[in-house]
């Protein structure tokens, strides 16, 4: 695994014309003045800041967030992340309360923005990755799932001993994708409010992953 990169990995499917037709698509809405997130040379930051050869973790989100707080965009192309300086959304705040449920004396050092998770070999991965502003969802079903799909099937294919975490009933749909032989996957309830007082809070998951990652000889 340490001799693949993204670009090796994806490139053939990159070159699909589904995937042309997609981009093509969003570059469209951009130019007709809508208002995408994230901004287009962050859409694929989580595979930018989190190199194939460090893969550890993957985390499954839906789609970025689709607001904005003083005039900066809350995506920035890691799931649940938004850019240093920005507050957390809920849902990542109840990430936040999990990790201190795990480990007591967790603070986050960056506010909301996880890349420093990314770049220790977490990749943060929505299943659709953009979206247009103020309308959830609305570019689900342009082709981003399937390429998504493909990553982690390609992750499930090229590397070994990886850790997923699959939080609500969407992400937990992609468990058919991986080989439990291969890798681990966890899975418990959505962080959203609506949702982790239903377990999200108590399921262990950060460190039952750093478990799962230290039988490997690597911490997170």
């Amino acid at each position: 695994m340490s001799e693949l990169t993204w670009n090796a990995l994806l490139g053939s499917e990159k070159q699909q014309p589904y995937f042309t037709e997609l981009l093509a698509r969003v570059a469209a809405e951009r130019a007709a003045g809508m208002t995408i997130y994230p901004p287009a040379a962050e859409v694929f930051n989580a595979f930018r800041y989190c190199a194939l050869a460090d893969l550890r973790v993957v985390i499954i989100g839906q789609d970025p967030y689709h607001g904005e707080v003083n005039g900066v965009p809350q995506a920035h192309g890691l799931s649940f992340s938004v850019p240093e300086g920005l507050p957390p959304p809920p849902s990542l705040r109840n990430i936040f309360k999990a990790l201190q449920h795990d480990y007591p004396g967790y603070q986050p050092r960056h506010g909301g923005n996880l890349q420093h998770w990314a770049e220790q070999g977490v990749l943060l991965l929505n299943a659709v990755l953009t979206v247009r502003q103020g309308e959830a969802n609305s570019h689900a079903g342009w082709g981003w799932e399937q390429f998504t799909d493909q990553v982690i099937r390609l992750i499930n294919q090229h590397c070994q001993g990886v850790v997923f975490l699959l939080w609500g009933s969407y992400a937990q749909r992609k468990a058919a994708l991986i080989d439990p032989s291969r890798h681990s996957v966890l899975q418990t309830v959505h962080p959203s409010p609506l949702s982790a007082h239903r377990g999200f809070f108590t399921a262990a998951h950060f460190r039952r992953c750093n478990e799962l990652l230290g039988e490997r000889a690597i911490t997170w």
